[in-house]
């Protein structure tokens, strides 16, 4: 963050409904006081080795760099982790915060479905309700994850409204949250949103980057890559 109030130079900031900026303030105070407390980065980082996997590992992906012939390219292998993706380790850190903040019911949105197992996966896990809005449309094109997130025990509502997409989904999670704000907590997926949602999703996933700086030097005597690639679709 550029500033502490969420601000890249004209943008961010707080742009959200009225009736959830006292919600958004709890949230803002609780995660500036915890991701500095010791003992919920200690629960965290033993849920993420010990519940999701981590370390995932890094590949050198010999065959893809004959074929390319320019570098030597490593895979960040972020589909070993448990639910498939990175997806858990932003799940597990906010379900975390929801467990101290005191909360017991979760919103969530969700497009392709990871993000919505990943938090149907953490509820079930923390024992906290789990309601998961997704677009009628995704709901047809991602049955399997939908079936995934049933078991988990979660409440996935179809969106009908726009492209009845995530867009859809999204401001349909906004209008719960809105009628719920006392006992709701909304899991974001990407690093969307008001602030303090963008910092701390980017937080919660650079624990990727932390492994690769530590794998690298193991594979290669240095820390860095000259190139890091990635895939984005909402912002993850």
């Amino acid at each position: 963050m550029s500033n502490p109030n969420g601000r890249f130079g004209v943008h961010g900031g707080q742009y959200f409904p009225e009736t959830l900026m006292n919600a958004i303030i709890e949230l803002e105070e609780a995660y500036n006081y915890y991701k500095a407390d010791p003992d919920f980065q200690n629960e965290l980082t033993q849920l993420l080795n010990d519940y999701a996997g981590r370390p995932s590992r890094l590949y050198y992906a010999e065959k893809m760099t004959k074929d390319l012939g320019s570098a030597k390219i490593y895979l960040k292998r972020e589909d070993l982790n448990h639910t498939g993706a990175h997806k858990i380790n932003n799940a597990l850190g906010q379900a975390l915060l929801v467990k101290r903040m005191g909360k017991t019911r979760v919103i969530a949105e969700t497009g392709a479905g990871q993000h919505g197992v990943a938090t149907a996966t953490v509820c079930a896990l923390m024992d906290m309700e789990c309601v998961v809005y997704m677009g009628r449309t995704d709901v047809e094109r991602q049955r399997v994850n939908v079936e995934r997130m049933r078991m988990l025990g979660a409440d996935v509502r179809a969106v009908t409204s726009g492209n009845m997409t995530l867009k859809d989904a999204t401001n349909e999670a906004i209008r719960d949250w809105c009628t719920h704000p006392e006992d709701t907590y909304y899991i974001i997926g990407s690093t969307v949103g008001p602030h303090p949602y963008p910092d701390m999703v980017a937080r919660l996933q650079s624990v990727i980057s932390r492994e690769i700086r530590t794998q690298l030097l193991d594979h290669e005597g240095r820390t860095s890559p000259d190139y890091l690639i990635a895939c984005v679709g909402g912002g993850s």
